[in-house]
């Protein structure tokens, strides 16, 4: 099937940059019409100018997400300029990275605020809307790796992207009957959020001074341009994928994967139930033989692929993050709501 969005109005939330910027144009270009979001009027505006001058049809609404008067204020923007909503993109997020010890009450809030309480707020108020127009819809809600396995300094993030993937597919149940697909993507690219990891920050200068990110890195890693995250969010807003929901799709470079569910992976039974010394006894022979790795894996680069004239201070993790294999961003100070996974 092709992938026609000709008469479908999108919100994206966090679209002023980066990934979000990406995901809107890639709506625009399918043919759906596009309320950018973000709390950068300047980058909203320039967003709303990239996709007219494309031939696109968009509209900015400079708001922070995460308040239940935000949410309304999207929908209503979509349904005041468009007549309608049918696609909702919460990509908005900020980083507060800090390690466990080193984390505030301010850090935490920051970030389950705007990524958990802010894609559950804008949800409601679309699937309301959605529910209220009874011709289906589609919820696209950003994950990130770091939700699917946890990662080094990031107990917020981390914690709010797990409840994304968690809510998508609870989301998907609770809205079938109204026809509205819900899904999470887990997506991988240069972003202001992805650019500091350490093994990665000598390709992203380098691609900037025009060199494309190497075949193992699109491949092997699943790693590369914002653009080349885009293709899976109009896809998922199309009729070729009305039968997908429930469902954590990773995308980057030239990988495309399905995130499975958590399952169990091993069990264990005693007649009668457990004691502790009984599962002491047991552990190591059955249920604990093979115990789950968590944290995203450092990537593998070939000694023949790192770039030539790399960044001098990029292999330097920073004060919050472990050794030189780390593929984790460094601490982040506070500031403006930034686009990304």
């Amino acid at each position: 099937m092709s992938v026609d969005l000709a008469g479908k109005v999108a919100v994206v939330t966090g679209a002023g940059q980066g990934l979000g910027l990406a995901y809107a144009l890639a709506l625009a270009r399918s043919g759906a019409a596009v309320v950018v979001n973000d709390v950068d009027e300047a980058a909203a505006e320039q967003a709303v100018r990239s996709i007219t001058e494309e031939g696109g049809n968009a509209v900015s609404e400079v708001a922070a997400v995460g308040t239940a008067e935000t949410a309304e204020r999207l929908v209503t923007r979509a349904v005041e300029a468009f007549g309608k909503l049918d696609v909702l993109v919460t990509n908005a997020g900020i980083l507060r990275d800090r390690v466990l010890w080193k984390m505030s009450d301010e850090d935490f809030d920051a970030v389950v605020g705007v990524h958990l309480r802010g894609t559950f707020t804008c949800a409601r108020a679309a699937a309301i809307r959605m529910r209220e127009q009874g011709e289906g819809g589609t919820l696209i809600l950003v994950g990130s790796p770091a939700g699917q396995r946890g990662n080094f300094g990031q107990t917020n993030y981390a914690a709010a992207k797990a409840g994304i993937a968690a809510m998508a597919r609870t989301w998907s149940m609770e809205l079938a009957k109204a026809r509205i697909t819900v899904n999470a993507i887990v997506p991988v690219a240069a972003t202001a959020m992805t650019e500091t990891i350490p093994a990665f920050a000598p390709y992203v200068e380098a691609q900037r001074r025009g060199e494309p990110f190497p075949d193992f890195l699109r491949k092997a890693e699943g790693f590369g341009t914002a653009g080349d995250c885009a293709a899976l969010v109009p896809f998922l807003a199309s009729e070729a994928a009305r039968e997908i929901t429930g469902q954590c799709i990773g995308i980057g470079g030239d990988k495309l994967a399905l995130w499975s569910h958590p399952h169990e992976a091993s069990v264990a039974y005693a007649d009668g139930g457990w004691t502790p010394d009984t599962i002491a006894a047991a552990w190591p022979t059955s249920v604990g033989r093979e115990p789950q790795t968590v944290g995203i894996p450092a990537p593998v680069i070939p000694a023949s692929a790192v770039p030539a004239t790399p960044d001098p201070g990029a292999s330097v993790p920073g004060p919050d993050t472990p050794g030189p294999a780390a593929s984790v961003p460094g601490p982040v100070a506070p500031g403006p709501a930034v686009s990304g996974a």
